[in-house]
């Protein structure tokens, strides 16, 4: 018996295959990378997606090893850098000097003398008004530079032969910047050497009793001497606070 409609054909569809496509296409143009960006279920990285129980985080980056500082490079406690006072192979000192705190460093006449830390220029003498029948004292150093350090200590350096072309008063210098020469003038007695003081400094002018030392330079220069770093401004500033900045010599001795 025929039916009154004709029967039609069933046509599959193909919707249901590209619904499953979808979200295929879509992350592979589109979408970031899972280690990238976030999801709405939450990070998906080298760690694993995250769950209910176990939230994912991102993994932390690698803790670099800081380098361990040489004893060469470490930084001192004021951050200076201090050198030897005269540069040369031939040199050497007597941790003793008469009658005050000082260093009288022997070394050929023309040596250079250098800056033995960063500072500023406090005096330059670059006239040699030393007269055995004048006052013993103010102008027994001939030839001399003061250098006030950036660490608050005045270093001084007389009886040179010369002082090096721009080297004034208030001029800035850095370690091992050549201030002058080994020389013997003054009352060096004709002997090249380097008269070193250290002390506080006190004032400008005026001082010569205080600014030719008034510690011990000789363990510093030691240290110096080595590629060390001994710093003196603990030293100067303990004495200071003793003796403040006495207004006349101690009895004995004259100037260097």
């Amino acid at each position: 018996m025929s039916s009154r409609f004709p029967r039609r054909r069933r046509v599959r569809t193909a919707y249901p295959v590209l619904l499953l496509l979808a979200p295929v296409l879509a992350a592979g143009c589109s979408a970031p990378p899972p280690s990238a960006a976030p999801s709405s279920r939450g990070w998906v990285g080298p760690t694993g997606p995250a769950t209910a129980d176990r939230p994912a985080t991102p993994p932390a980056p690698p803790t670099p090893t800081p380098a361990r500082p040489s004893a060469s490079t470490a930084p001192t406690r004021a951050g200076l850098r201090h050198v030897f006072p005269v540069r040369a192979g031939n040199v050497d000192y007597h941790p003793t000097h008469s009658a005050y705190p000082g260093t009288d460093i022997f070394a050929d006449c023309g040596e250079p003398v250098v800056a033995v830390t960063d500072g500023t220029i406090l005096e330059v003498s670059r006239v040699d008004r030393f007269d055995r029948r004048g006052p013993r004292g103010p102008n027994n150093g001939g030839l001399s530079v003061s250098l006030l350090g950036d660490d608050g200590v005045r270093y001084y350096g007389s009886h040179l032969s010369a002082i090096a072309t721009g080297i004034d008063a208030g001029i800035r210098v850095r370690a091992g910047q050549q201030l002058g020469r080994v020389g013997r003038t003054g009352n060096a007695n004709n002997v090249c050497h380097l008269h070193f003081g250290i002390s506080p400094p006190c004032t400008a002018r005026g001082d010569w009793w205080i600014r030719r030392g008034v510690v011990w330079p000789a363990r510093y220069l030691d240290s110096w001497r080595r590629d060390g770093n001994r710093e003196p401004a603990v030293e100067v500033g303990a004495w200071r606070r003793e003796h403040g900045c006495p207004k006349a010599p101690a009895a004995g001795g004259g100037g260097g």
